[in-house]
């Protein structure tokens, strides 16, 4: 078996269960070929040369961790610049907040350099590489241009945005043409695919093969939808677990008298986390019997906090939590509970399942994990219901959710009724359907198909 070779923005000891979902993901493959681990170390030094950075190794069991530090003025372009203020927004469809004029490509495209020039010696020559989301793009390219023979994959988390938005980067052919430097680019959805064949089509002037085989710039590429999956039976695991249960009953006993709809979110623009708010807003205007009986939980996480963007976001939620509560609040009964800050994980099973309503309505999203753990974590007898944004990838595969449109602030609130009325027969037929779906596509399913497909592309100059 050819070692895989994982290369992402951050690095996780698979071994740690609190790693994250790509580690849990990717953990057994790495275990069983030896396999290694690549990527920045997340410490910054300060007044370091540009282009430059200290390698460091480890072992986690069988697997090793390379991380590689980064220069003040690398990690300022690369991640907080390029990725973070270019990528970013674009693919999430908000081109307003994009700073195309900030210069941040050359430090992007440097720290690419340099993680193909440390990566380089340490691969060997059957291994299989496997390159996770946005912030590195072009290293397959830079690989490549290095000699790199080896087969490479591309995973991307976020969502690939239609052509004509995608072509508002300046710098989007070269961006594009980096892709094709891979044997295989993986997609969440089917939709973004067809952002990229109509990019394909429409910018390279390249042409669509068949069997999910593009070309274009001289190279061929595949280019599929592999949506993530969680894994349902860990989850479920920790839904029975003491910290989970115990949230439960908590939850239970102080809303004893109340329906609850959940939101669980990072505080990102993406999120739609304000538009929820003035859906519940209208909801409580429009069908009073909810007030004193339905309570909002919306936990939105901190993140990225120093840009200018999500400190308007969370002076936005607040004013308007505070607004409703203002409104409508009684002395023992606050409509709406806002958290900012994050929730261990082990207690978000317990949370979710208390909740009659989960809901997941980003304004765009790639996939959505927390949609398919609000499924897992539900009580098979009496399951909440899933209100779940078209507009994420996991409306794809989860088509007995109740989907709507995000924007729409009266047809979500329509929705959210529909949600807490729905007959207990009918929300048992809707978790069914969904958990066997999440069962079905988990996330090992995704990883065996992905490395499949990726073991039998054939290598360059084959």
């Amino acid at each position: 078996m050819s070692r895989l070779v994982v290369v992402s923005n951050r690095v996780a000891d698979p071994r740690k269960q609190a790693a994250g979902g790509l580690a849990v993901a990717l953990g057994e493959t790495l275990q069983q070929t030896g396999g290694l681990w690549f990527g920045w170390s997340g410490t910054v030094i300060e007044g370091g040369p540009a282009g430059e950075g200290e390698l460091h190794k480890q072992q986690a069991g069988k697997v090793t961790l390379a991380t590689l530090d980064l220069s003040r003025e690398d990690h300022d372009s690369y991640y907080l610049g390029y990725s973070n203020d270019v990528l970013w927004p674009v693919f999430h469809n908000r081109l307003d907040l994009a700073r195309f004029e900030a210069g941040f490509i050359g430090g992007y495209r440097r720290a690419n350099q340099l993680f193909a020039r440390k990566l380089l010696p340490l691969l060997k020559e059957d291994d299989i590489i496997w390159v996770h989301d946005y912030h590195l793009i072009p290293l397959a390219a830079e690989l490549r241009a290095m000699g790199c023979r080896q087969r490479i994959g591309f995973f991307l988390h976020i969502p690939l945005p239609p052509q004509i938005i995608m072509a508002a980067i300046p710098q989007h052919e070269w961006l594009t043409r980096s892709l094709f430097a891979y044997d295989l680019i993986g997609l969440q959805a089917r939709q973004d695919q067809e952002h990229f064949e109509r990019y394909v089509l429409s910018e390279a002037h390249g042409e669509a093969l068949g069997n999910d085989m593009y070309r274009a710039y001289g190279q061929t590429v595949r280019c599929g939808a592999f949506p993530i999956g969680i894994d349902v039976d860990e989850f479920a695991a920790l839904t029975h677990a003491k910290e989970a249960r115990d949230m439960y009953d908590t939850m239970k006993r102080e809303y004893s008298t109340r329906r609850l709809l959940l939101g669980i979110d990072r505080l990102d623009y993406s999120k739609g986390i304000p538009n929820r708010v003035r859906a519940f807003r209208e909801l409580l205007a429009h069908y009073p019997e909810n007030r004193r009986s339905a309570t909002l939980i919306q936990i939105a996480s901190p993140t990225r906090e120093t840009v200018d963007a999500y400190g308007d976001i969370r002076r936005e939620l607040e004013s308007l939590c505070g607004a409703i509560n203002g409104d409508y609040g009684e002395l023992d009964w606050m409509p709406v509970r806002y958290i900012h800050r994050n929730v261990a994980r082990k207690r978000v099973p317990g949370l979710c399942r208390a909740a009659a309503v989960g809901l997941v309505t980003p304004l765009r999203d790639g996939m959505n994990l927390v949609a398919k753990e609000y499924v897992a974590a539900q009580d098979p007898a009496d399951p909440g219901v899933l209100v779940l944004s078209r507009f994420a990838g996991a409306a794809e595969q989860l088509k007995e959710a109740l989907l709507v449109n995000p924007y729409d602030t009266h047809g979500t609130a329509e929705v959210m009724q529909q949600a807490l009325q729905m007959p207990l027969e009918e929300r048992r037929h809707r978790h069914q359907k969904l958990l066997q779906g999440i069962r079905d596509q988990d996330v090992h399913w995704w990883r065996r198909t992905f490395l499949q497909a990726l073991s039998e592309a054939t290598p360059p100059g084959d």
